[in-house]
C-alpha cells in the first residue's frame, strides 16, 4: 500500500485526486492540503511515500516545495502548462499529469509510482526482474531479459532490444552499470555491456549475440575471458 497526501490551492482538483485514488485499493490518501505551510509541517511528522504537487501554486510552487526533501518521497506533479515537465524530470519525479487529469493516466502514473517505490526498496538485489531510466521526462521500466546489449554514447547511453525500438537514455555508462545486477551483465568494453544470457560465442576478441557483433575492448579482455 502506498500512502500519499496530494497539494493544490484548487479544492475541486483535490477533490479530482481523492476521487481517483478511492478507486484504486493499493493506494490511500491521507490527507489533502489548500496551503503548502500546512503540508509542509505534516510532512515534518508524518512522511509519507507519495506526493501529488500541483506546480503553480501561489505561495510556493510544487517543484521548489518537493526540493525541501530527499528523494525518499517519490512526487508526482500536476499542472496545466506542459513546458513544466522538464523541471520534474530534472528533480526526478516520477510522473506529471497534465490537467485535467483523466483517469486512466493517473492510474498509469499511480501504478508506476508503486513499481518505483517497490524496485527502490529492492534495489540491489540480484533477483531483481527490471530497471527503471528516465526517458522524455518520465520513468520507463525495462524488463532485463529484454535487454540485447547497451551502447554508450557520449552522455547518452542506448538501450538495445531484440524486438523493439532502442531507448536513448540520458546516463552515464558507469551509471547504468550500478543499476545493472552484476551476475547478469558485464562490460566488455568502454562502449558496451552486455548480458551473459545473450552471448552465443566469443571468437577473436568478439563477442556474439545472435547476428549482433560487440567488439572487446582491450582493457576488457582478460577479464571477459575469464568470465567465459
Amino acid at each position: 500500500m502506498i500512502t500519499a497526501i496530494a497539494i493544490d490551492d484548487e479544492p475541486l482538483a483535490l477533490e479530482v485526486i481523492k476521487a481517483f485514488c478511492a478507486k484504486l485499493d493499493f493506494i490511500k490518501l491521507v490527507r489533502t492540503f489548500t496551503e503548502a505551510a500546512a503540508a509542509l509541517k505534516f510532512l515534518n511528522e508524518e512522511p509519507v511515500d507519495l506526493l501529488f504537487l500541483d506546480i503553480n501554486m501561489p505561495s510556493i510552487s510544487g517543484i521548489d516545495f518537493y526540493k525541501k526533501f530527499s528523494n525518499d518521497m517519490l512526487a508526482i506533479f500536476t499542472t496545466a502548462y506542459s513546458e513544466y515537465a522538464v523541471e520534474g524530470f530534472n528533480l526526478s519525479a516520477v510522473d506529471y499529469l497534465l490537467k485535467p487529469i483523466e483517469f486512466g493516466r493517473f492510474q498509469k502514473a499511480v501504478e508506476k509510482a508503486k513499481e518505483y517505490r517497490d524496485y527502490l526498496r529492492h534495489k540491489g538485489n540480484e533477483t531483481l526482474q527490471h530497471l527503471f531510466v528516465r526517458v522524455d521526462y518520465s520513468l520507463v521500466k525495462v524488463p532485463l531479459a529484454d535487454i540485447l546489449y547497451i551502447e554508450g554514447l557520449d552522455n547518452y547511453i542506448k538501450i538495445h532490444f531484440e524486438s523493439a525500438k532502442p531507448l536513448l537514455v540520458r546516463m552515464s555508462m558507469k551509471g547504468i552499470a550500478e543499476k545493472l545486477p552484476s551476475a547478469g551483465f558485464v562490460r566488455v568494453h568502454r562502449s558496451f555491456i552486455v548480458p551473459f544470457s545473450k552471448v552465443t560465442s566469443v571468437r577473436n576478441k568478439i563477442i556474439y549475440l545472435k547476428k549482433q557483433e560487440i567488439p572487446i575492448g582491450t582493457n576488457y579482455v582478460e577479464e571477459v575471458l575469464k568470465l567465459f
